[in-house]
């Protein structure tokens, strides 16, 4: 089945909707919480923000690190049969061989390590939000949804659950004022809604991060949030929804933090500061990826970019462009005729990160 006809925004609306943000903000999440460290401070600094911020809904993504699991085995097996002595019988000789070395290295079998699916995934996700929320003594009633439990197989079969569903209700809903999506995972859920309600694209901006600036040349295989749904992925740069491209690949990854600045700035700012604090030192990637120590490392916290977005313009510089076309190798193809997107050249880290850090200091 082909795609929906979605309606065309003339040049104007376009430039209307993709203008930087006045005002306070009719804003839903759509986050994958679970899969590590970079959402709780993304969804805790919007809930501090809600003077600038009006937010309608949170909504849980699916996630799943799965696809490593088999390649990632077979690269520790092989590494195992050759002791590490013999690079030629190596099977990977790239990624997967070096996370197999590190997990090697730190003693950790890799059968233990939890791949989970893209359903528990979400769930997870579900709960985290709650968490957060918690954390921060806000009322989560009738704010978080559930939603996809998987990714699209085909766009003639958009998930309904919860989050879609309240989605399009949001972004159908009489207001001047357009909803922005923050979207900070895989796009399972804002692409079902755009199926099966495509007129939602009239009122509608999402601002997602995800892989490399449109101009790159690389393939945007690494990028999980992007390469874990390739139909969703893709139908938001084909559909025509207003779209804010925030690359994480060097404009994101700017956004990092250290062991000291957390146990400065963020340790002992309320239950939120200790549990940020908690996660970094508990971070799964970690664990997953054989990382041991925190000595002259930094995290990235790369979920921050959308709200930083939201709540100052200025600190993540942007620039119009047409938007690109995602093929099924995972490149950017060109069509200067396509519809303008908007998409950040930059970031302010400092900024962003002081301004975190004031609001953490106002954390119940």
């Amino acid at each position: 089945m082909d795609r929906p006809e979605f309606p065309t925004l003339s040049e104007d609306r376009m430039r209307q909707l993709l203008a930087p943000p006045t005002g306070k903000m009719r804003v839903v999440i759509d986050t994958d919480a679970a899969n590590e460290i970079d959402d709780q401070w993304a969804i805790a600094w919007a809930l501090l923000s809600q003077d600038q911020l009006e937010i309608e809904g949170m909504y849980a993504a699916p996630f799943s690190f799965r696809h490593h699991q088999a390649p990632l085995l077979e690269a520790y097996a092989e590494l195992e049969r050759s002791s590490g002595t013999d690079p030629d019988r190596i099977m990977y000789a790239g990624s997967y061989r070096r996370w197999a070395e590190a997990l090697k290295e730190a003693g950790t079998d890799p059968t233990t390590i939890p791949f989970v699916g893209p359903d528990e995934g979400m769930e997870l996700s579900y709960q985290e939000i709650l968490t957060v929320y918690e954390l921060l003594d806000i009322d989560s009633a009738g704010q978080v949804h559930r939603g996809s439990p998987g990714y699209l197989d085909s766009v003639d079969q958009p998930y309904e659950n919860d989050a879609v569903a309240h989605l399009i209700e949001r972004a159908m809903a009489p207001d001047d004022r357009p909803l922005y999506v923050a979207a900070i995972g895989a796009v399972a859920n804002i692409a079902s809604a755009l199926l099966i309600e495509p007129r939602i694209v009239e009122n509608m901006v999402v601002i997602w991060t995800s892989a490399y600036p449109s101009a790159s040349p690389h393939s945007n295989l690494p990028s999980l949030n992007l390469m874990q749904d390739y139909e969703a992925s893709s139908l938001i740069f084909d559909s025509g929804v207003a779209h804010v491209y925030l690359p994480g690949f060097y404009i994101g990854e700017e956004l990092k933090i250290s062991l000291p600045d957390m146990e400065r700035w963020v340790q002992g700012k309320g239950k939120i500061g200790d549990y940020l604090h908690h996660l970094y030192l508990n971070n799964p990637i970690y664990r997953q990826r054989g990382i041991t120590e925190h000595f002259g490392r930094t995290w990235i916290v790369w979920d921050l970019i959308n709200i930083a977005w939201m709540l100052n313009p200025d600190w993540v510089p942007s620039m119009l462009t047409p938007s690109p076309i995602l093929d099924r190798e995972l490149y950017w193809q060109h069509d200067d005729s396509r519809h303008l997107m908007r998409e950040a050249t930059g970031v302010n880290r400092d900024a962003i990160f002081r301004d975190v850090f004031q609001k953490l200091d106002l954390a119940p």
